[in-house]
């Protein structure tokens, strides 16, 4: 006859062994974030590892299982003013997204990234669809004059390509939109644009030509919220002769991303919101997380 004190080590053993395939299902999945990292001049910082950056899913820290150059191809939309208000500036913004596109083209990995070009004067228009003939969109970009008695539709343009890149199901998608400081036209609340930007994916940058102009809240709102939710960044540039040295900058800065790998529990509730920062002082941050599989928010 058993003793109670084997049996209650069988029914122990028993018990365990049925439940490691349930604790086994629930191992941790992978999932990746895209991230910039730029020291104090600006510039891309190499051959950073696990320990530069922290990755949080609703505030919780994550492990980081691996870190390398971001060699997946972008799918890159310029979305361009070309209303009455950029008539002064327009040169300089031909000149400078022809720079931007050269400096896509040179990213060390060799990554055969698209672009597309739309401008947002009187309407959203595409100038040039989607192409990794970086010569057809430099063509695209040059091609692009200011639209006489017109206004800027920016808020109509962000929410026609975000709902296009969720419907292509872009897995690397990069909004990069070029504005004067003038007002928009859209008549929409910001919400109206954040919304399918966030569900898109899209990492929203935004440079804005000009002196800025106060009183259009709904514009203001989506550059600021939009850029900060999705890891972009938000640069105004006074003086249109500085925006190519920008935008090189930005190019520079895409071409030069980390993929972050790391572990998540397959049995949480999906989060709401992935962060990744930097975790040493010096470093600038930003990055935005790879869609799931089924779509849907980062």
């Amino acid at each position: 006859m058993a003793s109670p004190r084997w049996s209650a080590t069988a029914a122990l053993l028993a018990s365990l062994a049925f439940v490691a395939p349930v604790y086994l299902s629930a191992q941790a999945q992978q999932r990746a974030v895209y991230a910039s990292a730029v020291g104090e001049n600006g510039a891309p910082v190499a051959g950073l590892g696990a320990a530069d950056f922290v990755v949080r899913e609703d505030k919780v820290a994550r492990e980081i299982l691996n870190v390398v150059p971001a060699a997946d191809p972008m799918q890159i939309v310029l979305l361009v003013d070309n209303s009455q208000a950029a008539d002064p500036y327009v040169r300089d913004i031909r000149e400078g997204l022809t720079a931007f596109i050269a400096g896509i083209g040179a990213d060390p990995t060799g990554a055969k990234h698209q672009i597309a070009v739309i401008t947002i004067g009187e309407r959203p228009t595409i100038n040039t669809d989607y192409t990794t003939d970086l010569a057809r969109a430099t063509k695209g970009a040059q091609r692009i004059f200011a639209q006489s008695n017109s206004g800027a539709y920016l808020l109509d343009g962000i929410i026609e390509t975000a709902k296009g890149i969720k419907k292509r199901a872009a897995p690397r998608p990069v909004i990069v939109s070029v504005v004067t400081a003038g007002p928009d036209l859209s008549d929409r609340p910001y919400q109206s644009a954040i919304e399918p930007l966030l569900d898109s994916g899209a990492a929203f940058h935004v440079m804005v030509v000009g002196r800025p102009m106060s009183g259009d809240q709904e514009r203001m709102m989506t550059l600021d919220v939009g850029t900060r939710e999705t890891g972009g960044r938000y640069d105004t540039v006074l003086a249109s002769s500085g925006l190519t040295s920008r935008l090189k900058q930005l190019a520079d800065e895409l071409t030069h991303q980390y993929k972050i790998t790391y572990a998540r529990p397959t049995t949480l509730i999906p989060p709401e919101k992935v962060t990744v920062a930097a975790a040493k002082p010096g470093l600038t941050v930003r990055g935005i997380a790879q869609l799931p599989a089924e779509g849907g928010r980062r």
